[in-house]
């Protein structure tokens, strides 16, 4: 639902897709007469197709054909060689075409390629890969999200990092986006929790590690219920008192939110997590009658076994429960109320739930309900808010091939896993640079950046097992392989004495090692738009390790002597070219990381 990109394009691919969208129209006119700009002819949809070959030597970009074989009634290998034939590319954009199965494969000139990379990087810095196609558009982004009165555990870690990052990437693209944290501060755990220190936690101290002795409540409350099932009964009747405000329960809920805030929010800072807006299900607290009666109106409420329902008329899911039997409201009747107060208040083009996948069902639940809501009330098209909500969903962050419960007590907390990292990060620097001046800062950087690039370097939907090992590993595909990469960059930006320059002399430029590089430069901007259509930060992830990978062999490789082949040498245009290079290299690494939430130290 995310915008397409918009005034700027890659020239090259452009006059690509345009020259393509001639030719299928000059090779097949039949079929262009009777179905017109259709995307086979249309040089924006062959434009948005356009593919990277999985070997870089066979061209900076593709086409494949397989999709157009049952409109053209033709085979793959002789559709490719049909276009590519008849394609004619203006003379002044350095393309040439080759057909290699079912793909029409692009190699652009080199020095063009590093002329209108670096020349752009240099000339825009941190504003390379910046753009306007959101301009105009709202997203919200749903991330975070803790419970209150539970710790901030290993298992928040993905939707808070994964919604910041997404956050920042969509600011990049032109949107106007609202990172919103919606704390889960309504419901019966609250009844559960306000009974157990009623019972157990009058004599605790809650002055000093208040959440972790109010878990501990939480678990023992778990453990007693196995065998007296009556306090299940008693912590409903205790939110439901909360719900109809009882000043005492209140007051006892208000204590524990205002101190698992003032908690999370020490953890967002170590982060560096932001938000635009917090705010909570107990908001709605006062908005749920309102919609209820909507639906009741509508028709789309029956009663069951004393609770009130939406049945959906799906046999893939059960029916949305609105109300329990004794009246008490439910997430989903919040989520509900939650997705048309964020309408009024911010009308937005998306709103992104950023949340486990373990919630699938329950967000197909909410989004077909309001679906249903807005075509009873019969809602003019332009104004219906089911289509723009997604769930942007991710797998699950794993212990050991375990899932963590606070119910159970089995969770690990992230401010243990953060200084575990830092701890580590600082012993490593202290090994290899005890010289470093700012070794505890750094130490942080890279601590930090090494237990969230673990999360993004994985896909979102697929899940993370946690293991020390390998988050805290500081060689291959890492965090701090990254943050090292730019250190080393900065590094010798430091020991060139030269001035800059934003118009380097490319042709000096000719290894192949170089040529990866500037490949990887020009397409740092696609790759934002990929983690932005995909809802997905390892796109970047793993575009900033190719580029980093591409750099350290540049920068060890040797001379037929088997001398290193230093950037910096006696010859000055050679420098020059190779220091404006490394500056462009140094302004993508940095940026990129600061698109995953991750800083860039100067030194290590």
């Amino acid at each position: 639902m995310l915008s397409k990109p918009g005034n700027k394009k890659d020239k090259f691919k452009e006059a690509f897709a345009d020259a393509a969208a001639s030719s299928f129209q000059t090779v097949y006119p039949d079929v262009y007469d009777k179905v017109g700009n259709n995307e086979v002819f249309n040089p924006e949809f062959i434009y948005e197709h356009l593919e990277k070959p999985k070997d870089p030597k066979m061209g900076r970009f593709a086409l494949p054909v397989f999709r157009f074989t049952k409109l053209l009634a033709a085979k793959p290998q002789d559709i490719a060689q049909a276009v590519a034939g008849a394609m004619t590319i203006p003379e002044h954009v350095p393309i040439t075409v080759e057909v290699a199965g079912g793909f029409i494969n692009a190699k652009v000139d080199f020095s063009a390629l590093a002329e209108e990379s670096l020349v752009k990087i240099l000339s825009l810095q941190k504003e390379y890969g910046t753009e306007d196609i959101g301009e105009g558009k709202t997203v919200i982004v749903e991330y975070s999200s803790v419970n209150i009165a539970k710790p901030f555990g290993i298992a928040h870690l993905r939707t808070t990092i994964l919604g910041n990052s997404l956050r920042l990437i969509l600011k990049k693209l032109g949107y106007n986006v609202i990172g919103m944290n919606y704390l889960g501060d309504w419901g019966t755990q609250f009844g559960k929790m306000i009974v157990a220190y009623r019972k157990w936690g009058n004599d605790i101290d809650l002055s000093d590690n208040p959440i972790e002795k109010l878990l501990e409540l939480y678990v023992r409350f778990h453990e007693e219920a196995r065998t007296n099932p009556e306090l299940d009964d008693e912590a409903r009747k205790t939110f439901k008192a909360l719900e109809s405000g009882d000043p005492e329960t209140v007051d006892l809920w208000k204590r524990f939110k205002d101190m698992s805030l003032a908690d999370y929010l020490k953890v967002y800072e170590q982060l560096g997590v932001e938000f635009d807006v917090i705010t909570g299900e107990s908001f709605l607290n006062d908005k749920m009658e309102s919609l209820i009666e909507r639906l009741e109106k509508a028709g789309l409420t029956s009663v069951s076994k004393g609770a009130l329902i939406v049945d959906l008329h799906d046999p893939q899911l059960p029916p949305c429960l609105l109300k329990k039997a004794d009246g008490a409201t439910l997430y989903a009747t919040r989520d509900i109320v939650g997705a048309f107060w964020r309408w009024e208040e911010y009308h937005f083009d998306e709103a992104l739930y950023v949340v486990a996948n373990s919630q699938s069902d329950h967000f197909k639940q909410v989004f077909k309900v309001i679906a249903m809501l807005e075509e009873a009330e019969q809602i003019p098209e332009q104004e219906r808010i089911a289509n723009r909500l997604k769930h942007v969903d991710f797998g699950w962050v794993k212990f050991g091939d375990k899932t963590m419960s606070t119910r159970s007590g089995n969770i690990i907390y992230l401010t243990d896993v953060i200084n575990k990292a830092v701890t580590l990060a600082r012993k490593k620097i202290r090994e290899k640079n005890p010289g470093l001046q700012t070794i505890d800062k750094t130490a942080e950087m890279i601590g930090i950046g090494a237990v969230l690039f673990s999360q993004m370097s994985v896909r979102r939907l697929k899940d993370v097992n946690f293991i020390w090992e390998d988050v805290l590993n500081f060689e291959g595909e890492t965090g701090p392989y990254l943050q090292y990469t730019h250190a080393r960059l900065c590094s010798l930006l430091r020991n060139y004495d030269g001035e800059i320059t934003s118009n380097p002399d490319v042709s000096l430029l000719h290894g192949e090692e170089e040529e990866r590089i500037v490949e990887l430069l020009a397409d740092f901007p696609g790759a934002i738009r990929d983690a932005a259509r995909n809802y997905d930060p390892y796109f970047i992830a793993m575009h900033l390790i190719k580029l980093a990978g591409a750099f350290n062999r540049f920068y060890q490789r040797k001379t037929p002597e088997g001398r290193i082949d230093k950037i910096i040498s006696d010859d000055a245009p050679l420098t020059r070219a190779r220091i404006a290079l490394v500056r462009a290299v140094q302004v993508v690494i940095n940026e990129g990381l600061r698109l995953l939430g991750i800083k860039a130290p100067e030194e290590m």
